[in-house]
């Protein structure tokens, strides 16, 4: 490494936050500007230990130890070549990611796990910054053309993939603008859209064409793809929201949180919302039902409302700040974390069962009846006695995950096999109807930005290989033995 003891002399560093009262006003990202040098020191901390777990802690396979040191080193380009070896868009995970790797790295055994989320935002950046992302076309066609269904992270990074093996792309899109739930889930002040727009900018230049508002089913259908194409991937996420199964949940103002989040991301690019489409937060009591990243975003986008109060209700009990032994290093940590949102204003709530959304004379809710849990272990619990009370509440935003892909059009048309959790049977990323792929939660079910980009490459050398007998795209197996 360019310091060996970096990790002796320098303390976990990222950058600062703009101040939450300000940054409510706008849909910026909230970052501040972390000094150069200091991103440096950051990834000299790295120990480039000899086993890094941190290679599979992250989906993607990325190999952290080798950009670590470049960019300690200072040598950007080399960082840029081997970040993008595994990885088609680090300045999407850069941003959103979770960081898994965090968790398995070596370091946190006893410190603070080097910040390789940052790093690898640093170098996707500094990508463009020195101009070394540039449309690169392939050099030769092979005459196979696959249809791509749905352009969100899997979709996109399948896309880049096949291009590059020379096949003919076109991504299917049903929304109006590509990107899936990086555009149309994932808040601006987390992922500002003009980092889509600049990827998708490279890969149309490369020669990936992109149709919108074709929803298959309606605008056309996935059989005639399948006539049309020498290759089909579906790519259509894990939309199918988990409704919440309590008296009252039909009343008005109960949303579900991708819809709130889907007008709220369409607002932020200037688009006109009717206003009997629109949800608002402004001057509400607002409920968010659910603890994980999805409901931490509506509680953020709520307070750009100027809700007048955010809760966010969750009915298991509140997590260690520690490891529980039963999750040791290097599993990712399941401890309690605060998100930005939370910094901003949120009432945490946890140990509460939902019984019934009550009504106003008008049918529009107005409160939530809960009662208090006691949890016996991880799985039992009672109710308290005498804890049943009504939350205030004029606004809901249920974000308590997805059932399944939205494959209805689809199955009408084929007899896909489904697992026990309605997503696509898979063999080799293949369905059981030849030709017809999938990739992302599609298959996997709802699950992380990382994951969809590692998925979308897998796919698209199985697709590859399935089109041609073999495959020169890389997988995360091969990436292993590759040196830099």
């Amino acid at each position: 490494m360019g310091i060996a003891d970096g990790f002796l002399k320098y303390n976990r560093e990222v950058p600062g936050t703009r101040d939450p009262k300000v940054r409510v006003n706008d849909s910026n990202e909230i970052y501040l500007p972390f000094p150069e040098e200091k991103t440096k020191q950051q990834a000299s901390r790295c120990m480039d230990c000899g086993i890094p777990f941190c290679h599979n802690g992250c989906p993607l396979g990325n190999l952290i130890p080798d950009f670590n040191d470049a960019v300690s080193e200072g040598d950007w380009e080399r960082a840029v070549r081997v970040l993008y070896s595994t990885n088609n868009f680090p300045e999407f995970t850069g941003r959103i990611c979770p960081a898994p790797c965090e968790s398995s790295c070596v370091l946190a055994i006893n410190k603070p796990a080097v910040a390789i989320e940052h790093i690898e935002k640093s170098i996707a950046e500094k990508s463009f910054e020195l101009g070394l992302v540039k449309p690169q076309p392939p050099l030769h066609r092979t005459g196979k053309k696959v249809a791509v269904v749905g352009s969100g992270p899997a979709g996109l990074a399948a896309a880049a993939q096949l291009n590059k093996a020379g096949h003919k792309v076109t991504v299917f899109e049903k929304d109006e603008k590509a990107g899936g739930l990086l555009r149309y889930g994932i808040p601006d002040f987390k992922l500002e859209k003009w980092t889509i727009d600049r990827r998708l900018a490279i890969l149309e230049a490369e020669g990936i064409k992109f149709k919108y508002n074709r929803k298959i089913g309606q605008d056309t259908t996935l059989k005639k793809l399948y006539r049309k194409y020498d290759a089909v991937l579906l790519c259509i996420g894990s939309t199918k929201p988990r409704a919440i199964a309590i008296p009252g949940n039909h009343l008005k103002g109960i949303h579900f949180a991708m819809d709130y989040l889907g007008l709220q991301n369409r607002r932020v690019d200037g688009a006109q919302i009717a206003p009997e489409q629109d949800i608002n937060a402004f001057g509400k009591h607002v409920l968010v039902i659910g603890g994980g990243d999805t409901g931490s975003d509506c509680v953020g986008t709520a307070n750009r409302h100027f809700a007048k109060s955010v809760t966010q209700l969750q009915y298991r009990y509140m997590p260690s700040t520690e490891r529980h032994p039963t999750n040791p290093w290097p599993e990712v940590a399941v401890t309690l974390s605060s998100s930005s949102s939370h910094e901003e204003g949120c009432e945490r709530s946890w140990g509460w069962l939902n019984k019934e959304f009550i009504a106003d004379e008008n049918g529009h809710v107005k409160g939530l009846r809960v009662v208090e849990l006691e949890w016996k272990n991880q799985s039992e619990y009672t109710e308290k006695p005498n804890s049943e009370r009504i939350l205030p509440c004029d606004l809901a935003l249920i974000a308590i995950g997805y059932e399944r892909p939205e494959h209805d059009a689809f199955t009408s048309n084929f007899k896909f096999e489904l697992d026990r959790r309605g997503n696509f049977k898979l063999n080799d990323w293949q369905t059981n109807v030849p030709g017809i792929f999938s990739a992302g939660d599609a298959c996997r079910g709802q699950s992380l930005v990382v994951w969809a980009i590692s998925d979308g490459r897998e796919a698209a050398r199985a697709i590859d290989v399935y089109l041609m007998g073999s495959s020169e795209l890389p997988s995360k197996e091969l990436s292993k033995y590759q040196l830099f």
